[in-house]
C-alpha cells in the first residue's frame, strides 16, 4: 500500500512535472512529424512571452495592480507559466549547439520543479495544519491550548511561505540566462 505522503505529496508534483515534459516532448515529435519541425524556432519567444504574462500575479500580489483575485491571478500564473515552459522547451527541443542554450533550459526545468514543490508542500502543509486544529476544537481543546499544540506546526507553515525565497532568485536566474541567450542570438545568429 503506498503511504499517504507519497499519494498526497510527491505524486502530484510529479505528474505535474512529467505531463509537462512529455506534452513538449510529443508536441515536438508532432511538429517533426507533419514537417513542421521549424515552428519550434517561434516558440521561444512566444513560451517566454507566456511566462512573462505569468508575473501579473507577482503584480498583484504586490498591490501594483489593485484588483482581482490573488488566487485566480495564481492559478494563471500557474497555467501560463507551465504552457510557456512547454514551449520554451519545444523550442530546444534536442537540437542544442551552445553551452547558454542547455544552462537557460536546466534553469527552465530548476525553476518549475521550485514552483511546484513550494506550490504542492505549502498547500499540503496548510490544509494538515487547519485539519490537525480542528481536529483538536472538535476534542475540546480550548484556544490557548491548541496554539500550544500546533505551535511547531505554525512555525513550519510559515517557513514554508517563505519558499518564495529561494523560487524567486532561481526564477531571476531563469531570466538572465534567457536574456543572455536572446542577445548572443542578436549578435551571432541562429
Amino acid at each position: 500500500m503506498a503511504s499517504p505522503l507519497l499519494i498526497k505529496h510527491v505524486l502530484p508534483f510529479a505528474a505535474m512535472y512529467a505531463v509537462m515534459i512529455a506534452a513538449a516532448i510529443l508536441l515536438d515529435r508532432g511538429l517533426h512529424a507533419i514537417g513542421l519541425d521549424h515552428v519550434g524556432r517561434y516558440l521561444g519567444p512566444v513560451g517566454t512571452a507566456f511566462i512573462l504574462l505569468s508575473f501579473v500575479y507577482s503584480l498583484r500580489k504586490r498591490k501594483i495592480i489593485p484588483t482581482g483575485s490573488p488566487k485566480k491571478y495564481l492559478i494563471a500564473h500557474e497555467y501560463l507559466a507551465w504552457a510557456g515552459s512547454v514551449m520554451v522547451l519545444v523550442h530546444a527541443g534536442i537540437h542544442f549547439n551552445a553551452r547558454l542554450p542547455w544552462l537557460a533550459t536546466y534553469m527552465l526545468l530548476i525553476t518549475v520543479a521550485s514552483g511546484l514543490v513550494g506550490k504542492y508542500l505549502l498547500r499540503n502543509a496548510s490544509v494538515s495544519l487547519a485539519d490537525r486544529h480542528g481536529a483538536l476544537i472538535a476534542a475540546g481543546a480550548s484556544g490557548p491550548e491548541v496554539e500550544k499544540e500546533l505551535f511547531f506546526d505554525s512555525v513550519t507553515v510559515n517557513a514554508m511561505r517563505q519558499w518564495r525565497v529561494v523560487h524567486l532568485p532561481i526564477a531571476l536566474t531563469l531570466g538572465i540566462l534567457t536574456i543572455l541567450h536572446v542577445i548572443t542570438v542578436l549578435m551571432f545568429g541562429k
